[in-house]
């Protein structure tokens, strides 16, 4: 610490029965990877860990800053995995020490009785107390009878945590980050705790889109709920928004939160700035946590990882930064290739001189990441910690290729550090400087791909009205020259995962074509490098237009499908008015009375024909080719078709209600069930007529049919 800073705050001349102690994590992105083979569980193991900590230290309460899910509708297998890690070390006999002051009931679920707070609730035996906000990946969706709703309200239901800092924006406002005077604003209600002498309130602020949480601050339109005697009171806020800007967001100021907060925890920012840090002509210190994953593998992620635990009394706090053992460690390195190339007197477009140099500073980067594994496991034996294995560390190379022809396969490169590390498939990070002149960028430059909708000729209004996603994706994909992976099977996957919600659509769709690639390679046999290229070229064109193919023949299909289905309801409607008429110009379709095993076959076959699905629709097309055969043998052959349709209609009620004399032999049909099923087909007896039509034909079987249904029935 230099000799301008402050030192940071202390309590002095404590009670321990008057001390909060609070365990404070942000951003822990449970669900992160989970498919990953080798980093699928890390971010699982290191909530489990902070939860431990909980248990160690003895806390009151574990203080949550958003983002708990990576996903905002998060996996069964995540949502299980927390739900029981709340439960084993959040549940049990101890007795809460915080007694709650605010209203149990704000935060409220809405027709329920049980409160928000749940060591409030009888039925609940709460050892720690779990508070939490929102961020901006497990934020609240939806517009259901319930309102948006995120996995926080389910944790919170059953009585795992407590949500809090979660208020409805006006509709009207919701969008734009520069609402009208009339709406309200941002309400914040506390929660008042006390112990002791010590007496705390919480105010959360789940995550707001910074541009509009900025607006509300410097409109003075965020209210804060305080009690008289404010000053008596150790305020703290937890939001999660941007602290510095990450273009195209903006940032909210640290600086213009109320003079009456003593500490902001800050989530969202993934850098673990720890040590409370005053603020510019501000009486309260802001202390950011940041993430116990790291969710990319830049500069932020590369410090260690801690949590804080924070002890509260009367207005005087401290801050103890607690490292995480579990986490990943990670190393950063950054080398500019043409200066290193002078420097060790290699020639750049020489790939296998290039190649083992960086595979010397990668080989440099992961001995680094073990010896800090191994003096970070050492300290905490020496603390009374057991020894964990050592686990594979995540490293990353940035590369500038600037002035650099071409480079090698970045994953292929990778692959020789299987089992050494997390992340061989992107440990090499290429970039060019931002120095390059304008005419060195081509049209496939994935930076600025030349859409349509950068027209300068058209309007805003007009550029948002031609907007499409798929059409974006198409131009986006159509300017990469995509050299693996074919452009309108990409096209697809992103139109799902965007106008489906198919998360995992991408992921799908590459794993597929990588799995076909591969097979094409070794089809080929021995392939030599020089040449792999080309192959995989001539494979991507070939597995991309037979997936064109597919998808024409795929909407063919489904277009005469269309058709065909339009045809047959026409072919229905026709033939039931042609009954109707039938049965008032040539006399009823029953007029001769129709032996029993026609009847016992028809019977059970009303339960064989299911209304309007596309599997019924199929067995009337087949079964009414079968009576076009028994058409052109014989007219007589009418008398032996199977009536195995049977689908009941008004028209066929109406010709069962205008035959009440034929009802009595239908009654005996019902009783022999068996010997009609056993005889290989039954009759039907059709008046005379000059029609060949089959759907005739089966229309009145289906009259028939009704006609004994009715009869069941009485």
């Amino acid at each position: 610490m230099s000799d301008n800073e402050a030192p940071p705050p202390i309590i002095r001349n404590a009670y321990q029965e008057d001390i909060i102690k609070i365990l404070v994590a942000t951003d822990n992105h449970i669900g992160y990877l989970e498919r990953d083979p080798i980093r699928g569980q890390d971010s699982i193991n290191t909530f489990k860990e902070i939860l431990q900590l909980a248990v160690k230290h003895d806390v009151d309460m574990i203080l949550l800053g958003g983002d708990l899910f990576h996903e905002n509708r998060p996996s069964r297998d995540c949502l299980y995995q927390v739900m029981a890690l709340l439960r084993e070390y959040t549940l049990g006999d101890k007795p809460v020490q915080l007694e709650l002051l605010s209203n149990p009931d704000d935060g409220r679920a809405a027709g329920y009785s049980f409160p928000a707070v749940n060591y409030e609730d009888p039925n609940l035996n709460v050892a720690i107390p779990v508070f939490s906000i929102h961020g901006n990946h497990d934020d609240p969706q939806g517009a259901g009878p319930e309102g948006a709703l995120c996995a926080l309200d389910v944790l919170s239901v059953s009585g795992l945590i407590n949500y809090m800092g979660k208020f409805d924006l006006p509709l009207s406002s919701a969008s734009n980050p520069n609402p009208v005077e009339s709406d309200s604003g941002i309400s914040i209600r506390p929660v008042l705790l006390r112990k002791g002498q010590t007496r705390l309130g919480l105010y959360g602020v789940g995550n707001v889109k910074d541009a509009r949480m900025h607006f509300e601050l410097r409109s003075n339109r965020v209210r804060m709920y305080m009690p008289s005697d404010k000053e008596e009171w150790f305020n703290v806020l937890v939001v999660h928004q941007n602290r510095v800007p990450h273009p195209p967001t903006p940032a909210v100021p640290e600086g213009l939160f109320d003079d009456c907060i003593d500490l902001v925890v800050w989530g969202h920012e993934h850098d673990c700035r720890i040590v409370p840090e005053p603020v510019a002509g501000r009486p309260y210190h802001v202390t950011q946590p940041g993430s116990s994953v790291a969710t990319s593998l830049g500069e932020g992620e590369g410090l260690e990882k801690h949590v804080a635990l924070l002890q509260i009394h009367n207005k005087e706090f401290e801050l103890k930064p607690l490292p995480l053992r579990t986490v990943r460690p990670f190393m950063l390195g950054d080398i500019f290739l043409a200066e290193a190339a002078e420097e060790e007197g290699f020639d750049v477009t020489d790939q296998i001189a290039v190649g083992k140099f960086l595979r010397a500073r990668v080989n440099a980067l992961i001995d680094q990441a073990n010896q800090l594994w191994d003096e970070r496991n050492a300290h905490a034996v020496e603390e009374g910690e057991e020894e964990l294995p050592r686990m594979l560390p995540l490293v990353r190379l940035k590369v500038d290729t600037t002035n650099v022809p071409a480079m090698s396969n970045p994953i292929r490169f990778g692959q020789e550090f299987t089992g050494r590390i997390a992340n061989p498939r992107d440990v090499l990070s290429f970039h060019r400087s931002k120095a390059r002149s304008a005419a060195s960028r081509t049209t496939t430059s994935a930076d600025q791909p030349e859409l349509s909708i950068d027209d300068p000729d058209l309007t805003t209004s007009e550029k948002l009205a031609k907007v499409r996603v798929q059409t974006l994706v198409q131009e986006y994909l159509a300017a990469q020259e995509l050299q693996v992976l074919g452009e309108a099977g990409m096209n697809e996957a992103i139109r799902m995962f965007v106008e489906k919600d198919d998360g995992w659509a991408i992921q799908t769709h590459v794993s597929s074509a990588l799995r076909a690639l591969m097979k094409g390679v070794q089809e080929n046999g021995e392939v030599d490098e020089e040449e792999l290229d080309d192959v995989l070229v001539k494979l991507k064109e070939q597995h991309n237009q037979e997936y064109l193919e597919k998808a024409k023949v795929g909407k063919t299909a489904k277009g005469k499908g269309k058709e065909k289905a339009s045809a047959t309801a026409d072919s229905d409607a026709d033939s039931m008015l042609m009954d109707i008429d039938g049965g008032e110009e040539d006399g009823s379709d029953f007029d001769e009375p129709a032996p029993p095993p026609k009847k016992k076959k028809a019977a059970p076959t009303k339960k064989a024909a299911p209304a309007k699905k596309g599997r019924g629709k199929k067995a009337v097309a087949s079964e009414s080719e079968e009576v076009i055969e028994l058409d052109e043998d014989d007219d007589e052959g009418e008398d032996e078709v199977p009536p195995k349709v049977t689908k009941k209609t008004n028209r066929a009620a109406v010709l069962s209600s205008s035959q009440p004399a034929k009802k009595a032999p239908a009654k005996k049909t019902t009783t022999a069930k068996g010997k009609a099923s056993s005889s290989g087909q039954g009759t039907l007896s059709f008046a005379p007529s000059g029609r060949s039509s089959t759907r005739a034909a089966a229309t009145r079987a289906k009259g028939k049919m009704a006609n004994v249904v009715e009869v069941d029935s009485d």
